[in-house]
């Protein structure tokens, strides 16, 4: 389906059937990379099948709607399988992949060249290797996965290429045109954390497997116990489960089923269906080893829900996942790995030392076994690991530089109690200034009241000029009152300067506290130095100490490495003299054997030698003509007769027991 919207009717099966059949036929006109592995609609469709076309094809048709008011019902729609045909345009809708910027450079992007390239080509061929559209090494599965895989690298150049991507990438060219394929793809990276998860570090992988190991020692204790007790760790099997989203485990139509889902809830379906799995194993993987487990892994699971998708997608609705405890984990996740990156500075400091002190603690004789180009790598390893301790003492010193100056900055500024004892300052100077201030104000009063008075008295003048004593008088008053002003002018210079003195003694003073501040702060500086400096001796200490502990547990790790051999060395020879009795033993079977058969043969001649004086005693008998008890054939027909002498009867009764 390319770009387009299947429109199904509430008509007969004809006309459903034949809408569809056009619109796929157009979709393979339009793009000639796209590969539908099955066939058309038969006319023979049962009327389930025809009701869930017409529905998947109102539902197509009203997405919006559908995504707004019937979510839930969409839910379980897609949880029980998106039909063959409509996935193309589900998958585009559900990404929201329809209508995207990136699809007009997908052209373009092709003209370049990656630098992933080769990488690309190389791995094609291990993509889907059994599926026809992807057979042969020329073949157009295989040319429109590597164009898309190629676009991609350009356009995201911190994750390029890899190889988990391509499985993804595979099985959307299955379903549409390459143009749309890429842009399906682009919204996965982006929204779902697939790009996470293929970059060069896959700390998004790591986080999912501390996230799986957790529900598994949640939900599955005792397999979680036995797994580690054989060293079968979580990324052993869980690791392409998140990198492929199970279509490298499973058979397609059951990894399409799950794929389904993914489009529509995340990775929260990978989590449950890697759950449901183990919980239906659980009883056969206790009872296996580690290389049974594995075999177990590879050949019986991926086939065990062949026939019946829809049960393993029920059991994985029935596992337990809590969103928010998920997001905690994610938390925690985090903060071990920020630990484990400071940690990793100290631990390759303490590596480098390890191996210093073993160059000289292993001794000429264990140092010889090595090549020469393994001592030449671990002396650039030490060379390379100075340069970095030097280095990170350069940053340290930098930073300590750093905090000192901005302790300074930060003690230069006052403090509370300092800032208060500058407020009640600055509103002691302002009421001397308020109060210079007033007194300046009266004296300016007087100066102009004076002045009114002077120019009254001149306006009289003419007046005095009539009588020679009035002059006189006149000229004494305009002398008294140039005399009065004068002074009242003196006096205002005269509070002035006191005001500036007034203003110069409160700076002084202000300076003078400032100055024991900045005294007491230097000495708090010269006393924070010197703890500094102890802190700094304190922790060499501290360092040196670390690294005789360290060596001291080398010695102690080689000295019980040597007893665990010098262990192993004493059962092997306890071993060898076990076997060697075991052999004694089977020569002294072997001679009793033999002296069983010459006891054997000693019985048979003393039988002979029995039958001789049996012979003996017939030729002695005197009772002519009566027969004789016949020992040999131990005959019960015949009757015994009294031998001529006791003596000889019991020998013969004697020979006859034997």
């Amino acid at each position: 389906i390319n770009n387009k919207k299947i429109k199904a009717s509430h008509g007969n099966k004809t006309r459903a059937d034949s809408k569809s059949m056009r619109s796929m036929s157009g979709s393979r006109r339009n793009s000639g990379s796209s590969l539908v592995s099955s066939s058309s609609a038969s006319s023979n469709l049962s009327h389930l099948e025809e009701d869930t076309w017409i529905l998947w094809g109102r539902i197509v048709n009203e997405w919006d709607e559908w995504r707004r008011k019937k979510d839930k019902l969409l839910k379980e729609l897609i949880r029980k399988g998106i039909p063959h045909h409509f996935r193309a345009i589900v998958w585009q809708l559900l990404g929201n992949a329809t209508d995207m910027p990136v699809k007009n450079q997908y052209s373009e992007l092709l003209k370049m060249s990656s630098p992933c390239e080769k990488l690309i080509r190389r791995d094609i061929a291990r993509t889907y290797p059994e599926h026809e559209f992807f057979k042969g090494q020329d073949s157009l599965g295989q040319e429109v996965l590597f164009n898309v895989m190629k676009a991609y690298s350009l356009v995201d150049r911190e994750v390029g290429y890899c190889q988990g991507s391509a499985f993804i990438v595979g099985l959307l060219l299955m379903q549409m045109p390459e143009e749309e394929a890429f842009c399906v793809f682009v919204r996965l990276m982006q929204e779902y954390r697939l790009r996470e998860l293929f970059k060069p570090t896959m700390a998004e992988l790591g986080l999912c497997i501390y996230q799986f190991e957790y529900l598994l020692q949640e939900q599955l204790p005792e397999l979680n116990v036995h797994f580690r007790s054989q060293s079968f760790h979580t990324s052993m099997y869980a690791s392409s489960w998140f990198l492929t989203l199970f279509l490298t485990f499973l058979p397609m139509p059951v990894a399409t089923r799950i794929f389904d889902i993914f489009m529509y809830e995340g990775l929260e379906i990978i989590f449950r269906v890697g759950m449901a799995i183990l919980q239906y194993n659980q009883t056969d993987l206790i009872q296996l080893d580690m290389e049974g487990m594995s075999q177990h892994f590879q050949k019986v699971i991926p086939h065990q829900f062949d026939s019946c998708p829809d049960k393993l997608i029920l059991r994985a609705y029935q596992v337990k996942y809590n969103p928010k405890r998920m997001k905690k984990l994610e938390k925690e996740y985090t903060t071990i790995k920020n630990k484990e990156m400071e940690e990793q500075i100290e631990i390759k400091v303490c590596v480098c030392v390890c191996v210093v002190l073993s160059q000289f603690i292993i001794g000429p004789c264990v140092v010889s076994q090595y090549t020469e180009q393994f001592v030449t790598g671990l002396q650039t390893q030490l060379e390379q690991s100075r340069l970095q301790e030097a280095e990170l003492l350069g940053a340290l010193k930098e930073m300590q530089d750093k905090v000192l100056d901005l302790e300074k900055r930060s003690s230069s500024l006052p403090d509370e109690n300092n800032v208060a004892q500058l407020q009640d300052e600055l509103k002691l100077v302002k009421l001397r200034e308020l109060e210079t201030l007033h007194s300046f104000r009266e004296m300016q009063d007087t100066v102009t009241e004076l002045n009114q008075r002077w120019q009254v008295s001149g306006g009289g003048g003419g007046h005095w000029k009539e009588s020679p004593k009035k002059n006189a008088l006149n000229e004494l008053q305009d002398k008294l009152m140039g005399v009065r002003l004068r002074e009242a002018q003196a006096q205002a210079e005269l509070r002035e300067v006191k005001l500036k003195a007034i203003q110069l003694e409160s700076q002084n003073q202000i300076h003078s506290k400032l100055i024991g501040r900045h005294e007491v702060e230097s000495a708090a500086m010269q006393e924070r130095l010197q703890q500094l400096a102890g802190q700094n001796k304190g922790l060499q200490a501290q360092l040196t100490e670390m690294k005789r502990k360290q060596a001291e547990l080398d010695c102690k790790s080689k000295e019980e490495v040597m007893a665990v051999r010098l262990r192993e060395a004493d059962s092997m020879a306890a071993m060898a003299e076990l076997r060697q009795k075991i052999a004694e033993l089977e020569i002294q079977k072997e001679e009793g054997l033999i002296q069983g058969q010459l006891n054997h043969s000693d019985s048979r001649q003393y039988i002979t030698q029995l039958r001789d004086q049996i012979g003996e005693l017939k030729n002695e008998n005197h009772y002519s003509g009566l027969p004789l008890y016949d020992i040999s054939n131990h005959r019960t027909d015949v009757p015994p007769y009294p031998f001529k002498t006791p003596g000889l009867r019991k020998r013969a009764m004697n020979a006859c027991e034997n």
